[in-house]
């Protein structure tokens, strides 16, 4: 009887270890307005953590995954990822999908976010995604405003694809609006740090009509917290503005995310031994996201 017993736990605990990865989340978003400001929070932390100053540069406001791009605020070119790759030519990279052609560039961070998304995508039977979009540079954007008009392509400058962050996705076997890869997507990208950048029901928000197969990376946790409320990314922004500082609770998790007015150099504080992340809103301020001590930067199950 014990040995049965035995084999029993055993069992599942290997159950516990290899479920699904949606699993983990569960538990809702709760995000609640945080009453301090960054340096207030850091001074009532315990004794043993310290701080550091850091200087925030101005030019800041246009860097980050964050950024707002839109037909108000273009991609600047301190905006664009310093790391893009032309992923033809870097085979290591394209796993669980394929390109459209030999000119799909992207940067290689987010290449690999999305890589991690889909092999998790393919072990649920997800399986045919390709890249047909990556990143294109002011000049590419030109060609394609002044060959297709502006119903169907934006002004140099003022597309996502501008600057590295965002990617069109498509299903070998059928449109995306309709595909089991658009319908994943949809569903789970924001577990990895993205958004579909213009939901169908946010049109008169991002002023996009309906693109179920551009997504946008943002990063963790703030995917997770536009999925809760349902924002698209200008409204995201709005509350964060509005807000100042909030904590979003997640599996346990507690993030804290701080918006900070940025008019020229500032000095502000930081956790010494934390984890924290600073992006630009290519507006007028910057967030500063604190993560938890266990956390990495991307959305896993602790």
């Amino acid at each position: 009887m014990k040995k049965w017993s035995f084999l029993l736990l055993i069992l599942l605990c290997l159950g516990f270890v290899f479920m699904n990865k949606a699993l983990f989340f569960q538990d809702k978003v709760e995000i609640q307005k945080y009453n301090q400001n960054f340096k207030d929070h850091l001074d009532k932390r315990e004794s043993s953590e310290s701080t550091q100053t850091k200087t925030i540069r101005k030019e800041q406001i246009y860097q980050g995954n964050l950024l707002l791009i839109n037909s108000k605020y273009p991609v600047r070119q301190a905006s664009v990822k310093s790391d893009i790759v032309n992923l033809f030519k870097h085979h290591e990279l394209v796993k669980g999908y394929g390109l459209l052609d030999t000119n799909i560039y992207l940067s290689k961070g987010i290449t690999e976010k999305f890589s991690e998304m889909v092999n998790d995508a393919v072990k649920e039977g997800v399986s045919h995604f390709i890249i047909n979009s990556g990143y294109r540079d002011f000049d590419e954007q030109s060609v394609l405003y002044q060959e297709m008009g502006a119903d169907y392509a934006l002004p140099a400058g003022y597309s996502e694809h501008n600057s590295g962050l965002s990617l069109d996705v498509g299903s070998s076997v059928t449109k995306m609006d309709r595909a089991p890869e658009g319908k994943w997507l949809k569903e789970n990208a924001w577990k990895y740090g993205f958004i579909l950048r213009y939901p169908m029901d946010k049109t008169d928000v991002t002023g996009i009509q309906y693109e179920p197969w551009h997504i946008r990376y943002v990063g963790f946790p703030h995917s997770a917290i536009m999925k809760e409320k349902n924002f698209a990314l200008e409204e995201y922004m709005d509350f964060l503005k509005e807000q100042k500082s909030i904590t979003a609770t997640i599996d346990h998790q507690v993030y804290k995310i701080f918006y900070y007015p940025i008019s020229q150099n500032t000095t502000l504080a930081m956790p010494a031994n934390g984890q924290y992340e600073i992006s630009g809103n290519n507006m007028d301020g910057v967030i500063v996201t604190v993560f938890p001590r266990t956390s990495g930067n991307s959305c896993k199950p602790y």
